[in-house]
This record gives C-alpha cells, structure tokens and sequence, in this order.
C-alpha cells in the first residue's frame, strides 16, 4: 500500500465504512431526509422563478439582517433550503445530496438537520452583529449587507463538513475546509464568506461541548473516530 493510500485510509477510511454498507443495502432509502431535502430545494427553485411565487417563497425563506430578528429566526430554518445568490441551483443540490447524505447515514436525520441549524444560525446571528460592529471593525460588515438575501445551504454544508471531520477522525479534510473558507474571506471579503466562518464558528463549539459531554468515567468504548458512530 502506497503511503498516499494509507493516508487515505487514515483520514476517510471509518466515515467510508460507515457509509458504504448502509447505501449497498438500502440505496437511496438510506437518505430518506436528505431526498426530500433535495426535493424540497428544486421545489422552491421552481416556484420562485415562476411570476407567481416569487412573492411567496421569498415570504417563507428569505431572510435579510434588516428584518425583526423574529421574522428572521422564524423563516431560518427553511432558508437553508432556498436558492442562494452566488450559488446554482445544481451546485445546492449536489452540496445537498453528497454532504447531507453523508452526515444522514452518520449521524441520523434529526441529528444532521440540527447541525445543519447550528450553523446556518449562527451565520443569520452573525450577520447582525456584524452590520451592528460596523465596516471598519474587523469582524464587521457594512451596512448595506443588511439588504442582502441571506439563504442557501452553504453554511449548513461548511459547518456539517466540519463536524463529520471531527467526529470520524477527518481532521485535515476538516481543516482543509476551514483554511478554504478563511481564503474565500482573504479572497472575496463578502457576507457569504464571513458567514461561513461563523458556521464554522458554532459548529466548534458543538464539538468541544460535545467532547466535554463524552469525557469522563464509565463511558463506553469509544471507535478509533473518538465517539462512535450514530445511526438514524
């Protein structure tokens, strides 16, 4: 075995095992939620670019730092599945249906979306804070941001790559996907890329709190990941 494949094995060899038995035996019935997602995603796709439900889904998902944080948390949850500014639709849907994928089999549906949540969230929250910080802080926004449509699955697709990669032992893709989103930032200073930051952000502090959770006496044997693995 070549050094390479050894790293290969090192890095994605327990997420790959996770995976693959799951999708030989049951196939897409393996990702029940993450179909749907998908679905759901094409759907709003469809409907907002007909002359008669661009209103409509822009009332049920879009969300904007200038709106009632109310309004926002209450529309956030099924922002994650509408279309996104810089983003094509096929490019939502394949983020979708490989990352969410993934994370269903690993983790479960519940468990997926709410992480999904965490990071999608934090970057709505964040957005406000930054607008509020001002474009000279280096944390800020300018206030023109507050006008920008805020919806996609990237966040949710960054913070549960980033979670995948810790939980199974994926730490340099992990990391290769935090060192892209802070070039993406150096790169493109826009609220998109800070956003992802601050996913990535809160999705850390599920994984510390998580490992202070599991540390400790009596718990059970854990796999080489560090925790093992969930099943929906």
């Amino acid at each position: 075995m070549t050094r390479l494949a050894r790293w290969a094995r090192a890095e994605w060899g327990l997420l790959y095992v996770t995976v693959r038995e799951p999708l030989l035996k049951l196939g897409p019935r393996a990702i029940p939620m993450t179909i749907g997602a998908v679905c759901l995603t094409a759907v709003l796709q469809f409907v907002q670019n007909q002359s008669w439900g661009y209103g409509f889904v822009q009332d049920i998902g879009s969300v904007r730092a200038e709106e009632p944080l109310w309004l926002a948390l209450l529309r956030t949850p099924l922002s994650l599945f509408m279309p996104a500014l810089d983003l094509p639709v096929w490019g939502a849907l394949a983020q979708i249906l490989f990352v969410l994928g993934i994370a269903e089999i690993c983790l479960g549906w519940w468990q997926t979306l709410a992480i999904a949540y965490v990071a999608t969230l934090a970057g709505t929250l964040y957005a406000r804070i930054g607008i509020a910080l001002g474009p000279h802080h280096p944390l800020g926004l300018p206030g023109t941001d507050a006008q920008v449509v805020d919806t996609g699955p990237s966040a949710a697709v960054v913070g549960l790559a980033v979670y995948l990669g810790w939980r199974y032992g994926a730490y340099v893709t992990a990391g290769a996907v935090v060192a892209a989103m802070a070039i993406e930032v150096g790169v493109k200073e826009n609220l998109a890329g800070k956003e992802h930051l601050a996913a990535i952000a809160g999705v850390a502090l599920v994984c510390l709190l998580s490992a202070v959770r599991h540390r400790g006496p009596g718990r059970r044997a854990r796999s080489a990941s560090g925790f093992p693995p969930i099943q929906s």
